[in-house]
């Protein structure tokens, strides 16, 4: 990608589709080499569901846009560094209203959160070790503000062997490492998984994965780098149902305009300019950028509460085309579906309303809402999807085709055989049982189901997190104080820490 000239912003939808057109990326697909991704029909939707992104922000400003510190102009709110509990919030609102608008993942949840982890971590990283890193992440983010671009965050390593850390893998480039360095900067080598939306980005923010121990120098860099960087391969991750989008038609693919994306990023040799790293070495400091990265994305998971707004609305929509919308059963199962995705969102939402400012002047995440949160949407999404194929019934995975349906002699039988209501066209509900279909078992049942259970951490990394923060200690002593166990002396003390505490979540709910 050439150097963008100062007068370049991305202003629409439209812009943002055609910034990615003509830059000659190694994606693979198939075995064969794609050359154009944005016209490819199993790529487009995903570059749909993110230029969503930049017609939200043209739509509703006070939503999807924020005040850069650093412009003083209006910026993306994707682009924002959190400075108040406020912007926390509102980044959840603006993620759960493009969950209802594509019913998909629109993919720069990462890069957001990847920044705001960022930001103080370089000033913490800076603080100790006199280094310049700071001032240079705010370099790139302001000049990423300026032209409105769309960044990927990389940190999902391939990892190999899990129970060695990276400098003892057999083969070394299972984790990104340094591979060589020069005056101007370095070059890395290695892999990074699962990367949601990165072909459809300007540039990414290659991260470490875990803690990284004294031995794994090498691994701990973070760096930001073209998306058209020489020495870059992507081979794109397939989905369930995703060449239906190649077959023409506009039924069977369930969701027609919009998809997530996801695919391998191969790093050879690839050259990251002193002027863009923003770690290098200081391995001590990639536990606290996983878990402030962690922090931000998995209360960034709300996002799965507008996709289940789609799948409740669609579930709601198939049950009346049956005719059965009044039945006592069917509105407790819809009660019960609403009832876990609000669960969803009002963990996600409390996590910022707790947020606490970091030294840099960021807004942090409260941790162990947020691994409440993605705990939450490890589980309810899948029975929110159960649910919905429970209303939708078996005709869901058993229609014939739309070529089928189309077809002059069989067509008008499949009309006729397909109906539910009389008053309800046999098209429309097709229709509706593809989406759920989509949702639950089709392509975007990756961003729904799958990417709820391991994005940003598999369970088990939550529940570790919860472990940690716990605080079982604390509360046996609440118990032991009220049942007359410990002294007065240690009582007084649990009072003076419950007021410090509920003090600072009350300022924080104040300051909204």
């Amino acid at each position: 990608m050439p150097p963008p000239t100062n007068n370049t912003k991305l202003e629409t939808a439209e812009q943002y589709i055609n910034s990615l057109r003509g830059r000659d990326l190694t994606v693979y697909l198939f075995g064969e080499k794609v050359a154009e991704p944005v016209d490819h029909p199993m790529i487009r939707p995903s570059v749909n569901a993110v230029a969503e992104t930049f017609r939200l922000a043209e739509r509703n400003p006070e939503l999807a846009t924020a005040i850069s510190p650093f412009t003083g102009e209006p910026v993306n709110r994707f682009l924002h560094v959190a400075t108040s509990t406020a912007d926390l919030v509102n980044q959840n609102k603006m993620q759960r209203r493009l969950g209802q608008l594509t019913g998909t993942c629109f993919q720069r949840c990462v890069g957001m959160d990847a920044f705001n982890a960022l930001y103080s971590v370089t000033y913490e990283i800076d603080e100790k070790h006199g280094t310049a890193y700071h001032g240079r992440f705010k370099a790139f983010l302001t000049d990423m503000q300026r032209h409105n671009y769309v960044i990927g965050g990389a940190m999902t390593d391939v990892k190999g062997d899990r129970s060695l850390p990276p400098h003892q893998q057999a083969d070394p480039d299972l984790y990104v490492r340094i591979t060589k360095r020069t005056d101007e900067g370095v070059y890395i080598t290695g892999a990074k998984a699962h990367q949601t939306g990165c072909i459809n980005s300007h540039y990414m923010v290659v991260m470490p994965t875990l803690r990284l121990g004294e031995n794994d120098h090498d691994y701990a860099i973070v760096g930001a780098v073209p998306v058209d960087a020489t020495g870059i391969t992507y081979i794109y991750g397939r989905q369930s149902c995703d060449t239906r989008s190649m077959e023409g038609g506009t039924i069977d693919s369930g969701n027609l305009n919009f998809g997530g994306q996801e695919a391998m990023v191969i790093f050879d040799n690839v050259f990251i300019p002193n002027s863009l790293i923003f770690m290098d070495g200081e391995y001590q400091f990639a536990a606290m950028l996983v878990e402030r990265f962690t922090g931000y994305h998995r209360r960034s998971y709300v996002c799965k509460s507008g996709v289940g707004d789609v799948l409740i609305g669609a579930a709601a929509t198939a049950a009346e085309y049956n005719g059965a919308e009044k039945a006592s059963h069917i509105k407790d199962k819809l009660v019960e579906m609403t009832h876990l995705n609000e669960t969803i969102y009002a963990t996600g939402v409390a996590a910022s309303y707790q947020g606490h400012e970091t030294k840099s002047g960021a807004f942090l995440a409260d941790d162990m809402l947020a691994n409440v949160c993605k705990h939450h949407v490890t589980k309810m999404p899948y029975e929110i999807g159960r649910l919905a194929q429970d209303l939708a019934g078996g005709l869901m995975v058993t229609m014939p085709s739309e070529q089928d349906y189309r077809h002059a002699e069989i067509g008008p039988l499949l009309d006729k055989y397909l109906r539910g209501r009389a008053d309800i066209p046999t098209e429309s509900r097709m229709r509706i049982l593809r989406l759920i279909e989509n949702m639950t078992l089709g392509r975007n049942a990756v961003g729904y189901l799958t990417e709820s259970m391991h994005g940003a951490g598999s369970p088990q990394a939550q529940r570790i997190q919860i472990r940690r923060q716990m605080q079982l200690s604390f509360k046996k002593e609440l118990a032991q104080a009220l049942a007359g166990i410990i002294d007065l002396d240690v009582r007084a003390k649990l009072e003076t820490e419950l007021e410090d505490y509920y003090g600072r979540v009350f300022k924080t709910a104040k300051g909204l």
